[in-house]
């Protein structure tokens, strides 16, 4: 069903609903008025044939019984009977025959009577010496009544046709915005991701027309991280590749030492492209918005431990840390996988960018609602503007031999996490300062 029959259905039926209670109301207070003036006519009528009566030059009563009033000098409307008589009841003069003998029988005032099947209103006034009753029939009333009232609701039901035509036209004006979004979305090609520009709209669809270019935008950057992904995979991984295929031919042309020593640098070269790939993998996930395993909840000094324990077993006696009493079992408000990544990769940065044998500080503190991790190192000076490349992707600097995406993981981790990533170049070395939300002030729920 459309939205514009669901709403001509909803609105149509209130308002038929409205204007049916109306229309009764109206015609029941109608029919009360109707009622009301044709018992008026009976009043008026009575009182017109006593006037009448009253004229004579002698009373009915004195005047010998050959002498009778007919009943055309009152002047009564079509279809209403009367009847004179005196209080003895001697009937004096009636206006149809058959019906004297009962009307007026019943006392004074209204009465509703049942004379020959049919059924009748009369009224009896007393003046004088006489007695009036006048009357007349239930179905002429009904039948004034009900033309009276079919005159009316005419009106009422052209009015409620209108209404609900004007209604039909309105809603489909007031669908109009709807339709211009539909055309407009029609109109763009598959590969359009640009905004969507429909004017004028009214403000109840604006958050649907935002909701959806938030929606292109995210489909945007969704494909340009697939594109991105793609591109720095076959730039990455061709290197490595090409090096392990030229090894590997070369062990298949020699022996001995050379065979052992092409082989070797064959089994680097995969060692290298495996944790490319493992970066390449890790970071997609993390710019994805993919979800990790157990979201949260792990302590600090759980953190820690896991991320030195992954670095290389060599180098893992260089790492000093220092954990504050304070922060060691507060939990993170960041998956394990990722506290623990962003954080190992700090670690080999530091191990590989420092001085060779010389420590690398760990330091675990909290601030606030924040775990702080502290990582230093001892080595030359960075080059000039290299602070502002090291969380580029591939970016490397001229003593490197990494892949280039160990910082620019952890920048992706910090901008998911809510968290801060900040240098500081020392004179014999660079200090990074690491901040991870802490989950126990997050889930605090206030007293009441």
């Amino acid at each position: 069903m459309s939205l514009r029959l669901r709403l001509i259905l909803i609105l149509g039926g209130a308002f038929v609903l409205i204007w049916a209670l109306a229309a009764a109301w109206m015609f029941r207070d109608l029919r009360g008025q109707m009622m009301f003036s044709l018992d008026q006519r009976l009043v008026a009528s009575a009182r017109m044939v006593a006037g009448l009566v009253q004229q004579l030059p002698h009373p009915l009563g004195a005047q010998a019984e050959g002498a009778r009033i007919a009943a055309d000098q009152a002047s009564l409307p079509d279809g209403m009977a009367c009847k004179v008589s005196s209080l003895r009841g001697e009937i004096l003069a009636t206006s149809q025959q058959g019906v004297e003998s009962v009307l007026g029988q019943e006392g004074n005032g209204f009465h509703d009577q049942l004379i020959d099947d049919e059924h009748w209103r009369s009224f009896t006034l007393v003046h004088a010496d006489v007695r009036i009753t006048t009357a007349d029939r239930q179905q002429e009333r009904e039948a004034l009544n009900q033309s009276v009232l079919l005159a009316a609701s005419a009106p009422v039901l052209m009015a409620l046709l209108g209404s609900l035509g004007v209604l039909w036209l309105g809603v489909g004006q007031g669908l109009a915005p709807l339709n211009r979004i539909r055309d407009a979305l029609t109109r763009r090609s598959p590969d359009a991701l640009e905004p969507l520009q429909v004017h004028p709209l009214p403000s109840e669809l604006r958050p649907l027309v935002d909701t959806q270019n938030q929606l292109f935008q995210r489909i945007a950057q969704a494909i340009e991280r697939e594109r991105r992904l793609t591109d720095d995979a076959a730039h990455e991984l061709r290197s490595p590749l090409t090096a392990i295929k030229t090894h590997l031919q070369v062990a298949r042309l020699t022996e001995g030492t050379a065979h052992a020593q092409a082989l070797g640098c064959a089994e680097e070269g995969a060692d290298r492209l495996h944790r490319t790939l493992e970066q390449l993998l890790l970071l997609a996930r993390v710019e994805g918005r993919l979800a990790f395993e157990q979201e949260g909840g792990c302590a600090v000094a759980e953190v820690a431990r896991l991320a030195i324990n992954d670095t290389p077993a060599d180098e893992a006696p260089r790492i000093q840390a220092e954990l504050g009493e304070d922060s060691a079992q507060a939990p993170l408000d960041v998956p394990l996988t990722l506290a623990v990544a962003a954080l190992r990769n700090l670690l080999d940065n530091a191990l590989c960018h420092g001085a060779p044998e010389a420590p690398v500080a760990l330091a675990v503190s909290r601030e606030h609602d924040q775990a702080l991790f502290r990582v230093r190192n001892h080595g030359p000076d960075l080059a000039p503007g290299a602070m502002l490349h090291m969380t580029e992707r591939f970016w490397r600097s001229s003593r490197s031999q990494g892949c280039g995406l160990g910082l620019a993981i952890v920048q992706a981790i910090v901008q998911r996490c809510q968290g801060r990533l900040e240098f500081h170049p020392r004179p014999d070395g660079l200090e990074v300062e690491l901040r991870l939300p802490l989950q126990a002030q997050r889930e605090q729920v206030p007293d009441r």
